[in-house]
């Protein structure tokens, strides 16, 4: 058996225990240099929770080092305060929602930056196949389900329906539910005329359009499109691919904006580029996961971000190590 010396000159041999030692020891450094960020997503039933656990599963299944910890929120309009206070570590919004907390409409500007970009999300009116209503006129004093009450929906049909002289709690009958799974029920049932949502996959949207009448969709003509985008230049055009749900064979040309994973501040640079290294590796595998996540690459990050300098210091770090950055 090799033997090392010791302390005096003796010469100590290497013994199994000292060996389950000594690697019980490297374990707990190797442990101690595992990084924790907790994700803020969104109530059950919603997208923001469905892809809050593709992209938890994924990154984690990349890197060994990091773990990402999902934490159920009221959605994008909780998650931006919870992020300002420092309450999560990462956090789901809609487009709409962090321009608010970075413009400070609302509550103080946050100092908030972009992690990555998750897809475009898109607005629009979902109602049964055999509904009546074809128009948002047709749609004007109707029992309406606009989503969670925290939910970035929420906020994106105020700025729409602003911009077209419209107030969504007066001039139709608003329902507010408190899960994001509610509103489907209603519209099946009869008791509301239209789901306000969105995005590729949305399981709204599924649950109504795999229903027994199937599914139609109200979107805003062209001229009121044109005034959306002149007022709120943030909203953009977003086409809805066709095949994105049963029965759909035509794209649908509509509006909205991309949805981000946001950091609080002071998020340290190594736990930012963690997450960007894990997601850039996972990308594969976090599309085979959820269709919609296929758009959540650092490319389409600078694509969405307002402004570069809003990208967190340590995900543009791993990006110009990446390539993706020059």
């Amino acid at each position: 058996m090799k033997r090392h010396t010791g302390e005096g000159g003796l010469r100590t041999p290497v013994t199994p225990a000292i060996f389950v030692l000594a690697m019980a020891a490297m374990s707990a450094a190797v442990a101690q240099q595992k990084t924790t960020v907790v994700l803020g997503t969104a109530t059950q039933g919603g997208g923001f929770q469905i892809y809050g656990a593709a992209y938890s599963a994924a990154l984690n299944e990349a890197d060994a080092t990091l773990t990402v910890e999902q934490r159920s929120t009221k959605g994008s309009t909780e998650n931006a305060p919870l992020l300002a206070e420092g309450k999560i570590d990462i956090g789901l919004a809609t487009g709409e929602v962090t321009y608010e907390a970075l413009t400070g409409i609302g509550r103080p500007p946050a100092d908030l930056k972009i992690i990555n970009a998750m897809y475009p999300n898109s607005g629009m009116f979902m109602v049964r196949g055999d509904s009546p209503y074809r128009t948002i006129a047709d749609l004007k004093g109707k029992p309406i389900a606009w989503g969670a009450a925290g939910s970035g929906f929420v906020v994106l049909a105020r700025y729409v329906f602003d911009a077209l002289g419209m107030d969504i709690s007066k001039d139709f009958s608003p329902i507010f539910s408190q899960s994001a799974g509610d509103g489907p029920k209603m519209v099946l049932d009869g008791r509301a005329a239209a789901q306000w949502g969105g995005g590729v996959g949305w399981p709204g949207f599924v649950a109504i359009a795999n229903g027994p009448a199937g599914a139609r969709f109200i979107t805003p003509t062209p001229d009121e499109l044109k005034r959306i985008f002149a007022k709120y230049p943030f909203i953009k055009p977003v086409t809805l691919p066709a095949g994105s749900y049963a029965g759909q064979t035509a794209p649908i040309a509509a509006l909205g904006s991309w949805s981000l994973v946001l950091a609080r501040p002071g998020l340290p640079d190594e736990a930012a580029y963690k997450v960007a290294r894990a997601l850039h590796k996972a990308q594969g595998a976090l599309g085979a996961k959820l269709e919609q996540a296929k758009e959540s690459t650092l490319a389409n990050t600078l694509i969405a971000a307002p402004r570069q300098d809003l990208i967190h210091p340590g995900v543009l770090k791993y990006m110009r190590e990446a390539g993706i950055l020059k």
